[in-house]
């Protein structure tokens, strides 16, 4: 088990190639769902400086808030409510490039400015949470973030 993060000071993309083999070999051999997100979330934001990093997971009809960095949050959230809601309800990665101008966004917090919501699913397509980045800035996240978000969601 890794007990530092060696962080690139390069660009997003080597930040990312550089932080997934790590959060694979943090996560490698530990079967506790809730001590992976955290270190997970913990990664994330350390390497990023995210405003805000975590994870919902689906529990009937809802997502509950699990594991994550930053300040408090929403604790609930129904099915395609929010970027959050949207993002379970359609199986697909939503990248927000102004959370203002998203209609229904849940603002858990007013300075959260974009957001990226990445499904996390079983073999079988069904979502069983959702990883949750917000940023202060507006445009925050891209294709980049979405194609390394993804591609870590799957280790879980």
């Amino acid at each position: 088990m890794a007990e530092d993060l060696c962080v690139s000071n390069g660009s997003k993309e080597d930040k990312y190639r550089m932080l997934l083999p790590q959060i694979e070999c943090l996560i490698e051999g530990e079967d506790d769902l809730v001590a992976n997100l955290a270190n997970v979330a913990a990664a994330l934001k350390e390497t990023f400086r995210f405003f805000w990093v975590g994870f919902y997971l689906v529990k009937g009809d809802e997502l509950v808030l699990a594991p994550f960095q930053g300040p408090v949050a929403c604790t609930r959230i129904k099915k395609g409510r929010g970027v959050c809601g949207k993002a379970w309800e359609k199986a697909e990665t939503l990248v927000v490039p102004d959370v203002d101008a998203f209609p229904g966004h849940i603002a858990c917090s007013s300075l959260s400015r974009s957001e990226i919501v990445v499904p996390l699913l079983r073999a079988e397509g069904e979502v069983w949470g959702v990883l949750d980045v917000d940023s202060e800035s507006l445009n925050g996240f891209d294709e980049t973030d979405a194609r390394f978000l993804r591609e870590l969601c799957s280790y879980l």
